[in-house]
This record gives C-alpha cells, sequence and structure tokens, in this order.
C-alpha cells in the first residue's frame, strides 16, 4: 500500500499532481486526484506528487506534506551556489579534533536525499565518527601494507603504496587519511542499477553541504583501494555488506587552513552539437 490520499478541502484539481508523476499512475476522478489499486505498484516512491502540491492537499507513502520545508523564496540564489561550488577545495589538512555528533548525523541526513538511478536510494554510508578510532584504523591498515610489502605482494601498478608505507613509518607521514579525524565510505548494493554513480552523487552531496558547515573534506581514492583491493577484510571490519559495491571514500573534519578565494579554472572542453 501507498497511501495516496488528497484532502479535499485543500485540493485545488489544478491537476500537477497527475501531470508531474513520473510513472504516469495518477488519474483524476470526478476533479479529483486518484491512484487505481491495479497501478500502485508502478509508484516509483519518488513523492513528487507530494512536493508539486502547492496547498499540500496530497499525501504519500504516510508522509504528512506538513512536515515538509516550503521552497518558495527560500532558495539559495545562483550567485551563492556558483561561489560555493566554485570554491570547494579538497582539504589535506586538519585539526586534531572531531565533529560534533549532531553536525555529523546532519550531514549524513542531508547526504541522503542525494538522486539515485530508478530512485533506489540504498546507498550505504558507513562513518568512522571518531578521530582516536581512525587512528586506530590507520595503525592497523599500516600494518597490513607493510606486510604486504614484506611479502612482496603489492598487485601490479600499486607499488607506489610502499611509498605511503614508507613516509608513515619514516616520517609518521599519513598520505592515506591525511590526519582527517573522520573517515567516511559509501557503498550500495551490487543489484541496483547504478551502484557506484549512486555512490559518487552521494559523496558530491555531503562534501557541498559540507562546505557550508565549515567542515572541509578529500576524496579518498588511496584509502579505498587500501581498504577494497589490497585488505579487503577491513571491509568486513568496516561493516560495509559483503554483497555490496563500494563506490568511493571521503576523509573529513575541521580544516586547518581556510581559502581566501576561489581557484581559476576553464573554460569548459565544450563540443555542440552542429
Amino acid at each position: 500500500m501507498i497511501n495516496f490520499n488528497v484532502d479535499p478541502q485543500k485540493c485545488t484539481r489544478c491537476g500537477a499532481c497527475v501531470a508531474d508523476c513520473p510513472s504516469r499512475i495518477i488519474s483524476m476522478d470526478d476533479g479529483s486526484p486518484f491512484i487505481p489499486p491495479e497501478k500502485e505498484a508502478g509508484c516509483y516512491r519518488c513523492q513528487h506528487c507530494l512536493t508539486v502540491c502547492p496547498t499540500g492537499a496530497v499525501s504519500i507513502l504516510g508522509l504528512d506534506p506538513a512536515n515538509s520545508r516550503p521552497l518558495t523564496g527560500v532558495l539559495p540564489d545562483a550567485g551563492d551556489m556558483e561561489l560555493l561550488i566554485k570554491g570547494r577545495r579538497a582539504v589535506r589538512r586538519y585539526k586534531p579534533e572531531n565533529l560534533e555528533p549532531e553536525l555529523l548525523q546532519r550531514l549524513l541526513d542531508v547526504a541522503c536525499y542525494a538522486p539515485s538511478g530508478l530512485n533506489a536510494r540504498q546507498v550505504h554510508f558507513t562513518i568512522v565518527d571518531d578521530r582516536e578510532k581512525l587512528a586506530l584504523l590507520r595503525d592497523d591498515i599500516m600494518r597490513g601494507l607493510g606486510k604486504l610489502i614484506k611479502e612482496n605482494k603489492l598487485p601490479p601498478g600499486l607499488e607506489f603504496f610502499a611509498d605511503f608505507y614508507r613516509a608513515w613509518e619514516e616520517h609518521g607521514i599519513d598520505i592515506l587519511f591525511r590526519g582527517a579525524p573522520h573517515f567516511l565510505v559509501v557503498s550500495a548494493p551490487q543489484s541496483i542499477v547504478t551502484p557506484v554513480e549512486d555512490c559518487l552523487i552521494a559523496l558530491t552531496t555531503f562534501e557541498l553541504f559540507a562546505q557550508t558547515l565549515g567542515v572541509g573534506t578529500v576524496w579518498d581514492g588511496l584509502a579505498k583501494l587500501a581498504i577494497n583491493d589490497l585488505l579487503p577484510e577491513f571491509r568486513t571490519r568496516l561493516g560495509i555488506p559483503e554483497e555490496h559495491t563500494v563506490g568511493y571514500a571521503m576523509a573529513f573534519g575541521k580544516p586547518a587552513f581556510t581559502y581566501a578565494r576561489t581557484a581559476q579554472h576553464g573554460p569548459p572542453p565544450v563540443h555542440r552539437m552542429a
């Protein structure tokens, strides 16, 4: 049951929910929207009908439109969004302190709004929420890398991990996690249509929102390789489901430095169809 309900006192019979339904399952019955029972299985659960209704008359999936935030007149303007995107930086130096638990949860709560293929919404967030936990994880990963190196078991093409291990062993330089207090791995079931793409979109959403809260991030492909390819036992330690594809990883925390201006890129390579 998808519990599609229309408040007749609020509904203006404008037909927006009917016209905007991606699966085209909403019809008008004597001027009132409804979904025939035989078509309910075709619902994408996208909530377009709930969000497009101008008067908040439509409810679906047991969700009360009164609990949704209004959008009219409160979205950031284009200039602010442009500056946010152009000002994004990969942060590789962090303050040695945890983010507040409420802030961590807020970041994840917003990231889960990221779009996904066929509205699957099955991205799984695996987070290390404490810098001491991450330090222990890093130390154990480094020991695992050291063992691979001593046994000459680094796969072809990944021999450069020996340099990262030596930087840590000899100088205490953390190239894998960059000294960040927190670490996030996103994964999704292999069975969905776009597991990797969904993960990348979710992390991009996470990163952009993090900037607005003063949180720095770095896309951590090296740690992802170490955990997913070189030392897969750490997937189990982190609790990543066995049937999941790891999309990517990100280290994050309070940046040690702030950036004063945007970088300068472009123009983009563009081909316009004749």
